[in-house]
């Protein structure tokens, strides 16, 4: 009788195994959990990706890509340093876990290279210009000829025969440019966008599908260097697969896609069919002898860019990424022994690869770059960013190991160029080229600046469709003309979870018909699709959709970047806080209180900051028949109540909106500090700014004097409390209420209102109408006026009326909401 651990095959040949050691009886039986397959692999995972998330956060300060944080986690785990202890070896990582560790690192990696594939987007190497290819190729052959030059230097006698192999390695580790590692940078550097950024970009992608063709060269001449023949059938049959891949299986997943309804998921037996599609190609490839991630990688680029991509990465990218992959980092740290470098003159050879291999891109780009009349910076900005290694270099230095075409010397040496290389990238950029963009001079950075017969640019930001419906009726308030038409550009605002998936997704165009496939792209397609219906019925009005995937710690700064691209005269973005059924305040984000505080802080163009309490459409219909909006205007004084009071100007041009003024005198003019003296700055401040606040209000109330939708008055208050007490008596006879924010400003209308308030960058009145104390279901628009902004000529003074609080009450309380005709 055959031993329990044996068993008798048909043809009496014996195959031995070990049917208890996948999993253990427990430690209650007295087995140890590390003799066991699953367990110790669980055990190796879970350490392989503590230490690499930890890493990932220590370096993240320093502005590391995370491959950085990969890398050095297989390091750590490798003979480098923990393995030299023979302990950790032997229980952690022994040799007969090698196969099931390395088995699962190639499966995560096959994945990976599938969506790597299925990120890149095959039509843009159609679109790019002959500058991406000219850059692309001159990063390239530097390098190649470094790495020639490097491999005859270092190469044995003995081992001539693979020396052309050798040399393809080698060059083709130092030429290949890491396209999501490099997706990563730039936009941590706000690069992503810009000219360099997307020249670096498309230059990267050509340069990675350069890279994998020579890669699967190498691979085919590596394995089969004696056998030329059985080499160019390799290579022919690569081409066929290729072939196959792109004019028999993609237009059956084309196909695929055409059956799937409008609107509807793809059904779980397509996902699951594409998935095991990556396996067949992967073991297609690696049965005609080039690399499984080969077929993987060509079969993700045949999936098309849409609803079906996204899908994919959605239900992949967090597992394959967060999990697998790691591993196959942590095998290349355990192949990596930096005591295998050993001599000066071997540290030398490595430093002197590292210094010319990154000098032989940055050379050939600048002298591409300078062909194309680019600065010197830019040249080298870009040679820099062409330098980012990651997982295709790792992947041609294990095969190229596993080939025995890469020594362990070689090996060790090629991972610290890689790693030292793609770490110095981004700290020197940052130096060198600030993401800091020029000051882009233009003048009607404010609403009040803002000529009355030229287009109107508005910036509005959106978080979620809540959002929508108030900014197009504000949109429409804001009275669209032949002669002032409204240039729009929505910014939906999505935040960056750290995938290269979402860098790849900053887009400014408009993609209708889409199936929504996931939350983000279904309130995406909803925002476009309600502002595009509103171009379409609306007159004078041109909206231009985009979407921004950032961090919110540095949204500000997309938001920012884009006004003063466009030249918009106002940002307007939702506040932090939402309503609820019951008329109150609850926070949505609290992170969108950040954004909005540094767009204030750092806007080139006046801000508005929209507390949405909903704000009904306003209907054209004939003068007798219009839909009304009672828009209010407070006026304290200074300039953001200026621009508060310019943008409520525009506003009473629509024959639909009844504009009041109301302007809050104090009886006392003195501002004293806290000691009883008399700031004389602030005085000097103060009178110019008195002297603005007064021509812009006749030249106000002047060109408005015949205009029966616009009232004015002013209300004489002693304090904060008597100011409250008249904004509550009007807070049910309104639509909207537009106040400044009063940023910088003191007076002793609004002394008290601060010490409670809740949100002080909405300013004294826009904290306390925005608060949950205010029941009025009003919506509130807090402006802040842009600080560089210049100011028109005004008029002379004139006498302005004055009433108290409680003739104001009465007066607005018995006004008739709709009892006046409109002027034109």
């Amino acid at each position: 009788m055959a031993p329990k651990n044996m068993t008798t095959s048909p043809d009496d040949s014996i195959v031995c195994y070990a049917p208890t050691m996948i999993t253990t009886n427990g430690i209650w039986q007295g087995d140890n959990p590390l003799d066991y397959s699953l367990p110790l692999f669980i055990l190796q995972l879970t350490l392989v990706v503590i230490i690499t998330r930890v890493l990932v956060y220590v370096l993240k300060p320093f502005r590391q890509p995370r491959v950085i944080a990969e890398i050095l986690g297989g390091l750590i785990l490798g003979p480098s340093v923990l393995g030299r202890y023979q302990k950790f070896s032997d229980y952690i990582f022994p040799l007969r876990s090698v196969l099931v560790l390395e088995t699962m690192a190639n499966v995560g990696l096959l994945y990976f290279l599938f969506l790597v594939g299925v990120e890149m987007d095959i039509s843009v190497m159609r679109r790019t210009g002959k500058k991406s290819l000219a850059i692309a190729i001159s990063g390239m052959i530097l390098p190649f000829l470094v790495g020639l030059v490097f491999a005859f230097v270092t190469r044995h006698k003995e081992d001539a025969n693979t020396e052309g192999t050798y040399i393809l390695f080698l060059g083709v580790a130092l030429s290949v440019t890491a396209f999501p590692v490099l997706a990563r940078i730039l936009a941590e550097l706000k690069l992503l966008n810009t000219e360099i950024g997307r020249l670096a970009m498309s230059s990267a992608l050509l340069n990675d599908i350069c890279s994998w063709i020579l890669l699967a060269l190498a691979i085919a001449l590596a394995e089969h260097e004696t056998k030329s023949l059985a080499s160019l059938w390799v290579v022919l049959s690569s081409i066929v697969f290729v072939l196959l891949c792109f004019f028999i299986v993609r237009p059956v997943i084309l196909w695929m896609i055409r059956r799937t309804p409008e609107g509807e998921t793809y059904s779980e037996f397509h996902i699951c069919l594409i998935l095991t599609g990556v396996m067949i190609c992967g073991f297609i490839t690696d049965a005609i002898g080039t690399h499984s991630v080969f077929g993987a990688f060509v079969f993700g680029l045949i999936i098309p860019n849409g609803p079906l991509g996204v899908t994919l990465i959605e239900k992949l990218e967090d597992f394959v990424s967060g999990l697998l992959l790691p591993l196959y980092f942590a095998i290349s740290g355990l192949r990596t022994n930096f005591s295998a470098i050993s001599g000066a003159l071997s540290w030398a050879i490595m430093l002197l690869l590292i210094i010319l291999s990154v000098l032989g891109k940055v050379v050939g780009t600048v002298v591409i770059s300078l062909f194309y009349q680019m600065t010197t910076r830019e040249g080298i900005t870009l040679g820099l960013l062409m330098n980012t290694k990651g997982l295709v270099e790792m992947i041609i230095l294990n095969v190229g190991r596993e080939q025995q075409v890469l020594d362990d010397s070689t090996f060790a040496a090629m991972v610290a160029v890689a790693l030292i290389v793609t770490g110095i990238v981004t700290p020197i950029v940052t130096v060198i080229y600030k993401p800091a963009r020029r000051f882009i001079p233009y003048k009607r950075r404010t609403v009040q600046r803002a000529k009355p017969e030229t287009e109107f640019r508005i910036l509005m930001c959106v978080h979620t469709p809540r959002n929508v419906p108030t900014m197009i009726n504000l949109l429409e308030a804001s009275n669209p003309t032949k002669k002032s038409p409204i240039g729009v550009y929505v910014l939906h605002l999505v935040e960056l979870t750290g995938r290269a998936s979402a860098l790849l997704i900053v887009h400014n165009t408009r993609k209708s018909g889409r199936p929504a496939v996931n939350r983000t792209q279904a309130q995406s397609d909803h925002i476009i699709n309600a502002f595009d219906n509103y171009e379409q019925h609306a007159g004078c009005i041109t909206v231009q959709p985009l979407t921004a995937v950032s961090p919110y710690s540095t949204m500000h700064e997309d938001i920012c970047n884009l006004a003063e691209d466009k030249r918009a005269a106002l940002i307007i973005i939702p506040f932090h806080r939402q309503q609820t059924v019951d008329g109150g305040m609850e926070d949505t984000n609290p992170a969108y209180r950040m954004v909005n505080q540094n767009v204030l802080a750092n806007s080139p163009c006046s801000v508005g900051i929209l507390v949405d309490r909903g704000l009904n459409g306003l209907t054209k219909l004939s003068a007798s028949q219009v839909s009304h909006h009672h828009v209010g205007v407070f006026f304290f004084g200074g300039p953001d109540d200026r621009e508060a009071l310019a943008y409520g100007w525009r506003m009473s041009d629509h024959p639909g909106i009844k504009l009041t003024v109301v302007r809050f005198v104090a009886r006392g003019d003195t501002l004293e500090g806290a000691d009883g003296t008399i700031d004389l700055r602030m005085t000097i401040d103060t009178d110019r700014n008195k002297q603005l606040d007064e021509e812009y209000l006749n030249e106000f109330r002047m060109r408005n004097a015949n205009n029966e939708s616009v009232s004015y008055m002013e209300v004489v208050a002693n304090n904060g409390e008597e100011t409250v007490a008249a904004i509550r008596s009007i807070d049910s006879s309104h639509d909207l209420f537009i106040v400044g924010r009063g940023h910088g400003m003191i007076s002793p209308l609004t002394a008290g209102l601060t010490d409670w308030s809740e949100c002080p960058e909405l300013g004294a009145i826009g904290d306390l109408l925005a608060s949950s104390d205010f029941t009025a279901s009003v919506s509130v628009l807090v402006i802040q006026q842009y600080v560089g902004g210049l100011h028109g000529d005004g008029v002379g003074t004139t006498e302005s009326p004055r009433i108290s609080i409680d003739q104001f009450s009465q007066h607005v309380n018995r006004r008739p909401p709709q009892s006046r005709n409109y002027g034109p």
